[in-house]
């Protein structure tokens, strides 16, 4: 089953904000010396119930909550298994600038980090003597997630919980901390409770192109005939300094725009470059990455391959289907610049027209089948 996960911000000060810190502080040392050990193992186990008995007791001396406690043992897993899908080297990874803390499993209710009625959470947290506290975290709660967390409630669907802490600081004497609620949830819920649109009657194939600063639609028919391109900018999101909340704000929007374009100018399938396997690399936990190719941009891949898993996460809300297919000859390729030419694209927009053509041609092998 694949999960999704949503965010939900707070603000918090005093008593509160100081019982979020020493939990998210103490969860990120348990992180790094589990990494530590991890390390230096010679073998390592091959289940995540392997690495959790392995490793627990050592996360549990410094963080004394089971469930903390396998939630940075499999915060290290997932790194590791990552690094090995990515042919980087295990031993060289640091973890990156981070405070937060989660559980490691889901189920009902998530027992450290609990969902209440009226989107409320009571957080079980840890002060640095080792004391256990529990704290009510009320964050801003969207409209459109609301039926959502309900049906969390109502329906008994298991969960995952994890606190994210942004920013904090002391003003007027009192420590404040900025941060966000993650809750980790089966795709197929979300599904059912945001749809945009529950029938798609199109027949068009569509081509996304994404880059730093756009996304790039072309649209064709069934003949592979341009039909309608269109381009979702997002440039001041790239810019330097640029609010990395509001950056993914931007862009989220930007992507449903494209999808709400796309659905009511007919797409039935978009075509998407293939992302490959990125795993937790692309998250904030890791500093570097060196995936062994000349020239190879590591960030701008990651920031690219993000926005194509969260296009791809979207889609089916408006009954829009997605496929990937191989990058290969849709950049700086004969057939690109015969593209731009024939049809005066930009070389974008050409990219994304080049993509939807090769998802067009196994759709036309398949129904000649």
């Amino acid at each position: 089953m694949d999960y999704l996960t949503i965010k939900l911000p707070f603000n918090v000060d005093g008593d509160t904000a100081k019982e979020l810190l020493s939990t998210a502080w103490l969860f990120r040392i348990t992180t790094h010396r589990v990494l530590a050990v991890v390390k230096q193992q010679q073998i390592l186990p091959g289940s995540r119930i392997g690495w959790k008995n392995a490793f627990r007791r050592i996360a549990y001396e410094i963080i004394p909550n089971r469930r903390y406690a396998d939630g940075a043992v499999t915060l290290v897993m997932g790194v590791y298994e990552s690094c090995r899908a990515l042919d980087v080297d295990f031993k060289s990874i640091e973890l990156g600038d981070w405070l937060m803390f989660q559980q490691s499993e889901l189920e009902y209710p998530a027992k450290s980090i609990t969902l209440k009625p009226g989107y409320e959470f009571n957080i079980t947290t840890i002060r640095y003597n080792g004391a256990t506290g529990r704290v009510v975290l009320k964050p801003t709660i969207p409209k459109i997630y609301k039926a959502l967390l309900d049906a969390v409630l109502f329906e008994h669907v298991k969960y995952m919980g994890r606190v994210v802490v942004r920013d904090y600081g002391v003003r007027d004497n009192q420590l404040w901390v900025r941060g966000e609620v993650h809750v980790t949830i089966p795709l197929d819920l979300y599904y059912e409770h945001m749809a945009r649109h529950k029938k798609n009657s199109g027949k068009l194939i569509g081509g996304v192109d994404v880059n730093t600063d756009r996304i790039n639609l072309a649209i064709i028919d069934e003949d592979g005939e341009l039909i309608d391109n269109k381009t979702f900018w997002f440039s001041e999101a790239s810019r330097k300094g640029f609010s990395r909340h509001k950056a993914w704000s931007i862009i989220g929007m930007r992507i449903h725009e494209m999808l709400n374009y796309a659905y009511h100018h007919g797409v039935k399938t978009l075509f998407l470059e293939n992302p490959g396997v990125l795993g937790r690399l692309r998250l904030m936990w890791v500093r570097g990455g060196d995936r062994r190719h000349e020239n190879y941009n590591h960030k701008v891949s990651i920031f690219r391959s993000t926005i194509i898993e969260k296009i791809t996460m979207k889609a089916p809300l408006y009954s829009i289907e997605t496929k990937y297919v191989n990058p290969r000859g849709t950049t700086n390729s004969k057939e690109h610049d015969e593209a731009m030419r024939k049809h005066r694209l930009d070389r974008h927009t050409a990219s994304a027209y080049l993509i939807a053509l090769k998802g067009l041609t196994p759709m036309n092998t398949s129904n000649r089948k």
